[in-house]
């Protein structure tokens, strides 16, 4: 019986390998396969996507924890077992052929993970540009038209900040009525596709680490919610919940998922309102050289001033210099990798978004007679 065991073990073992090998290639197939931008902007970004959005992010808005917790913790304790399992059997057999196949359960594990997000998530970054799908002006903004909308924000803000903070922020917005029906109409500004069901802003065992690398938000892939930073100011949420939904709607590229929110911030209540402003200021003051930075500064009145001082100090008080700088190198090269040319330096991109697109008076972007059917 012993004889018997040893090829059934091993016709087992070659058809595992061929499945992995299969699995790998697939992977590489879908990451470096040409697919048009359009193509993707028609079966997934607006097609496949948003039914799988709107049927995903629901259940896992009902979960008090996040998935992406659960799915860190099953990984590695599978990669340990796995790797021990391969450690044990190589001393007691004195062959490497244990760790050869463990790698290759771990090749095709890291491939499948690929495929997933791909599917789940990942395609919308080859989606077509935004600036494709609206009116958008050539070239780049004057610095004077850049400095003007630094303006605009501190003007807004001073205009703003005390009844935003009379109102208040009512924590995750994801439930209110008010903003989830901006969130709404700014997506209907956008495209024919069905909106995207709003996420919650959930706690995460990776806290820390968003406190450390001065990260605040992001979208599981996974299970399709938003993790945000446990440190956000009350002033800041707002536009970081609508930034990280707009994520969850699609818009994979920075740039665009800033759009989205600030247009978002811009149709809903006053303190929302606020928040997108507080976000445009920062990103346009992040634009600008001394000069125009200190003007900024000087148009500003003393309540958005001490809200900003207080973000300032958030930043300051929890992260670690050394490893922020690691983290955006590798999330800088994580964009690149999925086909963001500019990398982190996309975030900026958002002022010449807003700047140069085109606008209805009420801040409904014009979009492009081709981009309104997203079927044709």
């Amino acid at each position: 019986m012993a004889f018997v065991g040893r090829p059934q073990r091993g016709v087992t073992r070659r058809y595992t390998i061929a499945i992995e090998c299969l699995v790998v290639g697939l992977a590489l197939t879908a990451g470096f396969a040409p697919i048009p931008s359009t193509t993707i902007e028609r079966w997934f970004s607006t097609g496949l996507y948003p039914v799988l959005q709107r049927h995903i992010t629901p259940l896992s808005n009902l979960l008090p924890f996040a998935v992406l917790d659960l799915l860190a913790v099953a990984g590695c304790a599978a990669f340990a077992a796995i790797a021990i399992r391969a450690a044990y059997a190589a001393g007691r057999t004195r062959r490497a052929t244990p760790v050869l196949l463990a790698l290759g359960h771990f090749a095709a594990a890291a491939a499948l993970v690929y495929l997933a997000f791909l599917m789940l998530w990942g395609f919308n970054y080859r989606r077509v540009p935004m600036a494709e799908r609206l009116v958008v002006e050539a070239g780049a903004p004057t610095p004077q038209a850049v400095t003007e909308l630094g303006l605009e924000a501190a003007t807004q803000l001073n205009a703003l900040h005390d009844e935003a903070h009379r109102v208040g922020w009512d924590g995750d917005s994801w439930d209110n009525e008010t903003f989830r029906a901006a969130f709404a109409s700014a997506q209907r500004a956008l495209s024919d596709a069905p909106p995207a069901e709003p996420g919650r802003l959930k706690r995460t065992l990776f806290g820390p680490y968003f406190r450390w690398t001065s990260v605040d938000g992001m979208v599981n892939p996974f299970g399709l919610e938003v993790l945000a930073n446990p440190d956000l100011l009350p002033f800041e949420r707002p536009f970081i919940a609508a930034h990280e939904w707009s994520h969850l709607a699609g818009y994979a590229n920075e740039a665009e998922a800033s759009f989205v929110g600030f247009l978002t911030c811009l149709r809903a209540g006053v303190p929302a309102r606020y928040s997108g402003w507080l976000f445009l200021y920062w990103q346009v003051n992040g634009e600008l050289d001394e000069a125009g930075r200190t003007r900024l500064a000087n148009a500003l009145g003393a309540g958005p001033r001490r809200d900003i001082e207080a973000s300032v100090e958030r930043l300051r008080r929890g992260q670690l210099p050394w490893l922020r700088t690691a983290s955006w190198r590798v999330y800088d090269q994580y964009l690149k990798a999925n086909r963001v040319e500019e990398g982190v330096r996309s975030y900026g991109a958002v002022v010449t978004l807003i700047l140069r697109a085109r606008f209805e008076p009420d801040w409904t972007p014009v979009r492009r007679a081709a981009a309104k059917a997203p079927g044709s």
